[in-house]
């Protein structure tokens, strides 16, 4: 499957892409889009169920979230690719690092796990979101997303319709992605330098249970928390998060 995607930057840069995470599209990464295109040519897609790429019939699993970036790549005719990704985004990073490390340069993983359990949440999560929509969960996902302190200074308009326009069994199926999902073991077999970036409040992905275990297994990996934020980092304190981005791919 070739994800929706968008392509900006100059055509003789080194090639970067940019994973979203769980109901996001492209568009969360529009505070770091300008200033990593000035450097990168910078591919930014939907990850399958999202925005306006497809929502295949499920069950979906992280091989197919690792093997449409793979696609996309020959597509854009892309041999190698420096790669990063938020939550399910960095899942997905890990996956090609692991399985993949010839089309992989260097990585960059925010907020994000090898093995996020207990299963019944994403069962049950799932569940919520094909009975009720996602407008039924987006209130408790915000208040992972942003902390308080930003949720209260801050007009979350635009991404609330981002996150209640992702198709509902898209969110579904990529909850089974990271229902099932256990990557702990390949994570010494990473070769690529790689960045982990976490929140010191994300509820989602405590640093010292999620970033701290990924940054202590990849090989001579960097684990950077920043303070403060929560899981939507990149959002909440994107001129930190963009030059933490570059620092690691220049």
């Amino acid at each position: 499957m070739i994800p929706y995607h968008r392509v900006t930057g100059p055509e003789d840069a080194p090639v970067l892409v940019l994973s979203n995470s769980l109901g996001a599209t492209l568009k969360m990464w529009d505070p770091q889009a300008r200033a990593l295109a000035r450097k990168f040519r910078l591919v930014r897609y939907d990850t399958r169920g999202h925005g306006r790429s497809d929502t295949p019939p499920g069950p979906y699993s992280i091989d197919d979230a690792g093997r449409d970036v793979l696609d996309l790549l020959d597509h854009l005719q892309v041999e190698r690719a420096h790669f990063a990704g938020l939550s399910l985004g960095g899942m997905t990073g890990i996956w090609l690092g692991i399985n993949a490390p010839e089309r992989v340069d260097r990585l960059v993983l925010l907020c994000t796990s090898p093995k996020m359990g207990p299963a019944d949440l994403w069962i049950d999560r799932a569940k919520t979101v094909r009975e009720n929509g996602t407008e039924a969960i987006v209130d408790g996902t915000f208040e992972r997303w942003f902390t308080a302190d930003y949720r209260a200074g801050h007009d979350l308009t635009p991404w609330r319709e981002m996150f209640v326009g992702v198709d509902d069994e898209g969110y579904a199926s990529c909850c089974g992605i990271i229902e099932k999902m256990d990557q702990t073991d390949g994570l010494p077999h990473v070769k690529a330098p790689t960045l982990v970036i976490a929140g010191a409040q994300d509820p989602a992905t405590p640093p010292d249970d999620h970033g701290a275990v990924i940054a202590g297994a990849i090989p001579h990996a960097r684990l950077e928390v920043v303070d403060p934020g929560a899981h939507l980092l990149n959002v909440e304190r994107p001129d930190v998060v963009t030059d933490l981005i570059r620092e690691h791919l220049s």
